[in-house]
């Protein structure tokens, strides 16, 4: 089934933002809204290709990729976020279902509490929302800390940390800050600090993105269907116990999906999960 890809782009308070859209030559079913947070609209491209016979629409979060600020503060939150991807429904016409990852998960579930009726269904996959851990204090601890290495030393050591934190299976040790850390070389990251302090992960979402507190009662009281997805090779992890957690606040079983945090990427970003398999779930899971 053949599918045509246009670009758009809105002007919004403090952006421009630029969006995908790739219609499907036939279909009944509403538009597919795909997106992450701060990734930008790439990390989709091979799991939209498993979907010729939806529109898929991707786009690039403020701040991220195509979409560049355009003023105002740095930091941006998940309602802003929601407000921008509302802004994209409206624009292509809703309602939608989503397929949102990582911070674009809790996006999307700020989105679903504030405008209900234009989403159907929403996969939440791995949303890092830190307040709902049992190690509650203990993450929140350690993602500020990380957040002050990144104003200390730059990129290169706070993206050392985030590698450590994201990777740790259990729960995060209350010291986690304090103890010894890899090397950015480790990583091949860069570990001289370039001075710049406006990363799209670590200045603009890390903070407002974890740390949000979600409206449990409005997501319960949502028409839209809502399912929280994790993946099976992510147990024990920190994003895959935020969404469990948010799962049980919703009353919910989480569904598991093939592979892990990325897995629905073919290797846009060198970290390939199992595209294939995981566009299966999704599809199944619609």
């Amino acid at each position: 089934m053949m599918t045509s890809t246009e670009t758009h782009t809105l002007d919004l308070p403090g952006v421009t933002l630029t969006y995908d859209v790739r219609k499907a030559a036939e279909t009944t079913e509403p538009p597919l809204l795909m997106f992450g947070s701060p990734m930008d609209a790439s990390g989709f491209a091979t799991l939209a290709e498993y979907f010729p016979d939806r529109t898929v629409v991707t786009y690039d979060p403020r701040g991220a990729g195509r979409s560049k600020r355009t003023g105002g503060s740095i930091e941006s939150t998940p309602d802003l976020h929601a407000s921008d991807v509302y802004a994209v429904i409206s624009a292509v016409g809703g309602p939608v279902d989503i397929f949102a990852s990582s911070g674009g998960a809790v996006n999307a579930l700020a989105l679903v509490a504030k405008h209900p009726s234009v989403v159907r269904t929403l996969v939440a996959h791995e949303p890092p929302a830190a307040q709902v851990l049992p190690d509650r204090e203990e993450a929140l601890s350690a993602i500020a800390d990380m957040r002050q290495t990144y104003e200390r030393d730059g990129f290169g050591a706070a993206m050392a940390k985030f590698i450590a934190i994201t990777s740790l299976q259990g729960p995060i040790p209350a010291d986690f800050g304090s103890g010894p850390m890899p090397s950015p070389a480790d990583f091949g990251m860069p570990t001289e600090d370039d001075g710049s302090r406006d990363d799209v992960l670590f200045a603009q979402n890390l903070i407002t993105c974890t740390h949000y507190e979600h409206d449990f009662e409005a997501l319960s009281a949502a028409p839209t269907r809502i399912v929280l997805a994790v993946g099976e090779e992510s147990e024990g992890t920190f994003a895959r116990r935020a969404g469990e957690g948010v799962a049980e606040r919703l009353g919910l079983k989480p569904v598991i999906f093939p592979s892990h945090h990325g897995g629905f990427m073919g290797g846009e970003f060198g970290m390939a999960g199992q595209p294939e398999a995981f566009a299966g779930a999704l599809r199944e899971v619609l």
